[in-house]
């Protein structure tokens, strides 16, 4: 359940964006409180990449090595509206059980 919740705030930091930096990503998680170990965004981001979730840029740094900017593909877009579908009908559920 966690992984799946974090594939949805990963694809909506991104989208949030337009495109996204590996830590600003985990700057949003962090302070959300949503990120147990750093290292599991990286394979994340590389296995939503392989699914063709996300595309990506490279931008030089003048601060070291060359940037990798993230950007969501149609298709990471559209599982972005599926689960948001998704994220909205389980806490209108969880919403409905807790208030009795």
């Amino acid at each position: 359940m966690r992984k799946g919740i974090l594939e949805y705030c990963v694809l909506s930091i991104i989208s949030s964006r337009d495109e996204a930096y590996t830590s600003d990503v985990i700057e949003v998680l962090r302070d959300a409180d949503l990120l147990v170990v750093e290292g599991t965004v990286y394979p994340l981001l590389t296995r939503m990449k392989n699914n063709g979730l996300l595309t990506y840029r490279w931008e030089e740094s003048r601060e070291g090595p060359p940037r990798k900017y993230f950007r969501l593909t149609p298709e990471g877009a559209a599982l972005l509206a599926d689960l948001e579908q998704e994220w909205n009908a389980i806490t209108a559920s969880i919403q409905k059980v807790t208030t009795g």
